[in-house]
């Protein structure tokens, strides 16, 4: 079984996100650090190839593999629910397999994501920021 870990910075937020390859899909678990406040943040798989720039813009934007518009990118997720501050998320998706995401990014944003707006939802402000890689 193939597995993807993207471990997530930025300037309080902290965490990892592992990604699993499946007959079903992928899976993604996801465990934030560093929140800043209870309630929910959207993230996503970014387009981008590392987490660089100014509030990590290197990042690019959300995933899609076939031109759909959002909440239908490849790589929309559902909201994370921070307590204290901390998010636990568990995830199942047959939008991608794993070998199209290594060496994309995760992103962490401040805000939820609407689910509607386009073209990214108005999550908001970039707080975190990852690069998915290959687990060995």
């Amino acid at each position: 079984m193939r597995e993807g870990i993207a471990y997530i910075r930025g300037p309080e937020v902290t965490g990892q996100v592992r990604l699993c390859q499946t007959d079903r899909g992928v899976w993604i678990r996801a465990a934030i650090r560093g929140l800043p406040e209870d309630g929910f943040f959207g993230w996503h798989i970014h387009q981008g190839w590392a987490c660089g720039g100014p509030g990590f813009s290197a990042a690019g934007d959300h995933f899609d593999l076939e031109g759909r518009l959002h909440p239908d990118h490849a790589g929309d997720l559902p909201p994370l629910l921070s307590c204290g501050g901390r998010a636990c998320m568990a995830v199942l998706t047959d939008r991608f397999r794993l070998r199209d995401v290594i060496g994309r990014t995760m992103v962490v944003h401040r805000r939820p994501d609407d689910l509607h707006t386009q073209p990214s939802g108005q999550s908001g402000e970039r707080i975190g920021c990852g690069q998915i890689r290959l687990r060995r």
